[in-house]
């Protein structure tokens, strides 16, 4: 598969964003508006899997990268859903 940048440019949109609303497993958790254990289970068990076969294709100063990426990564979707959270919070309070 050809390489695709993370970032469209002429757009201005994140391609990872855009690949999130095409994941079937994704969309499909979603569809209920409920997440379930299973499918946060489920998830958990993709990302492992693809995270173990990433880890052995890199050299020491891409996994230290990596792994900067994906703790920096991490802290943004806990940041982003605490505000979603809060915002949600604050909406429902004023109605």
């Amino acid at each position: 598969m050809a390489r695709v940048s993370w970032f469209d440019d002429k757009a201005g949109t994140e391609q990872i964003q855009d690949r999130v609303r095409h994941l079937d497993s994704f969309t499909d958790a979603l569809a209920d508006g409920v997440i379930t254990a299973k499918e946060l289970d489920g998830q958990e068990a993709r990302l492992v899997e693809a995270m173990k076969t990433v880890e052995p294709l890199l050299n020491d100063d891409q996994h230290a990268k990596v792994t900067t990426l994906l703790v920096e990564l991490t802290a943004y979707n806990i940041m982003r859903l605490l505000r979603e959270l809060q915002s949600e919070r604050v909406r429902t309070a004023i109605q």
